[in-house]
């Protein structure tokens, strides 16, 4: 009995962790020969920390992310708008981590290679297709060198990201990502982390929008962190963009001078992303919500299933929630259609109300809001919007995007302690 996961990223990771615990077979299968911590920051909200503390993880993450303390919004001139606590200070039992994704990925796949074995993880093999076979399915593989091979198991499950091959044998007539006119570049920046240290903000508007956060604890002789941020601009949706490309390095003359006046006393843009190591491009891009993503004896997890727009901090921590709540259904109902059916219910819904909801009404619509009603400049916000309309905003998104603080709090385990798989 065998789970077969295509693709070895935060999701696929978390999924052969939560099989390992316990006790279902698996096997992993890369495309990358050998992984390098790629990305820059992301968030991961306390409903997917507490799965990962579930998973052992408590004392690691520290090691490697920042617990975030709180999340503010500001005009395009810099003046606040709200300011809302995270994690432990806004009553979560568990708190909400930003982590340079690289080295939360490698985290996860060498704490898999120690508790399973480096034989659990076949690198360098890429996901080309799947078989129902009655009561077992096939993963197809090949290698750079053309070599091709069939996995047989119980379950087939596609890790593969946003370009999964598994996703796009399943819904062969989907096409390209949804580019809706929204260009990123990312980087990271040695700096002293800015007000209380652990801040996440949010800058200007759609269209000029400028995000920021610390990564990394600061360093006890320079008082310096790695400080991820992103430069938000928006194109005519018809124009051509790049396919997407963690590793793609962008030009700063791109995108900076639309930033050259976002000078504040605690932040300064132009600084902060002149002294970047290296800078990255990514068309901000998702897909259109799928009717089923089960097949058989095969299902999507991650960015496969749900590929969003990178705005309300939970696309990482959706994954690893499927994964979590796919290993409680494999424990409930056995390797088989059901378990994956009974995931599919309980998440397909939810998720797909994220993604639309990533589209035109994430958490940083509310500076949409502000800069509509006053252009960015006002003596005081309770003069442009009322302290009861941005509370009920946030806490609006908090609950379609799954992780209300009462919900999180009062939810049980989604996999028992020391429960066991039965064969």
């Amino acid at each position: 009995m065998t789970v077969l996961i295509a693709g070895g990223g935060i999701s696929g990771l978390t999924l052969a962790l939560s099989c390992h615990q316990v006790g279902i077979p698996f096997k992993v299968f890369e495309a990358v020969e050998n992984l390098q911590p790629l990305g820059v920051g992301i968030n991961l909200q306390p409903s997917a920390i507490r799965e990962l503390f579930d998973l052992g993880f408590e004392d690691k993450l520290g090691a490697i992310g920042v617990p975030t303390r709180d999340y503010g919004m500001y005009t395009k001139k810099g003046l606040h708008i709200w300011t809302e606590p995270r994690g432990i200070d806004a009553g979560y039992h568990w708190p909400q981590y930003s982590v340079h994704r690289g080295h939360f990925h490698m985290l996860l796949y060498n704490e898999l290679v120690a508790r399973a074995g480096a034989d659990t993880i076949l690198n360098g093999w890429e996901a080309s297709g799947f078989a129902n076979n009655g009561e077992t399915a096939s993963l197809f593989v090949k290698n750079r060198a053309g070599e091709q091979r069939e996995e047989t198991g119980d379950i087939v499950i596609a890790a593969d990201g946003i370009h999964s091959t598994l996703r796009a044998q399943i819904a062969p007539d989907e096409g390209d990502p949804v580019w809706g006119g929204a260009m990123l570049w990312r980087g990271t920046t040695k700096a002293v982390p800015f007000l209380t240290g652990a801040s996440m903000v949010m800058i200007g508007y759609d269209g000029l929008r400028f995000v920021s956060y610390p990564i990394s604890q600061p360093d006890p002789a320079t008082g310096e962190a790695a400080i991820n941020w992103i430069a938000n601009l928006n194109y005519n949706p018809d124009d051509h963009w790049n396919k997407e490309d963690y590793t793609r390095k962008a030009r700063i003359e791109d995108f900076l001078p639309r930033f050259k006046h976002f000078r504040f006393g605690w932040l300064d843009v132009p600084e902060l992303v002149n002294k970047a190591d290296r800078i990255y491009e990514y068309p901000m891009v998702d897909r259109d919500p799928l009717p089923q993503w089960t097949h058989g004896r095969v299902s999507l997890i991650g960015d496969a299933a749900h590929a969003a727009y990178p705005v309300g901090s939970n696309g990482a921590g959706s994954g690893i929630i499927d994964a979590r709540v796919l290993v409680a259904k494999f424990l409930q109902y056995g390797l088989n259609r059901q378990a994956l059916q009974a995931y599919e219910d309980q998440l397909r819904p939810p998720t797909t109300r994220m993604v639309l909801t990533n589209r035109t009404a994430g958490p940083d619509k509310i500076l949409d809001v502000v800069e509509e009603r006053c252009g960015g400049q006002f003596e005081q916000i309770e003069d442009v919007i009322s302290h009861d309309e941005l509370a009920d905003h946030a806490a609006t998104y908090k609950r379609i995007a799954g992780f209300g603080i009462k919900e999180t709090n009062e939810k049980p385990r989604t996999i028992a302690e020391g429960a066991v798989f039965s064969r």
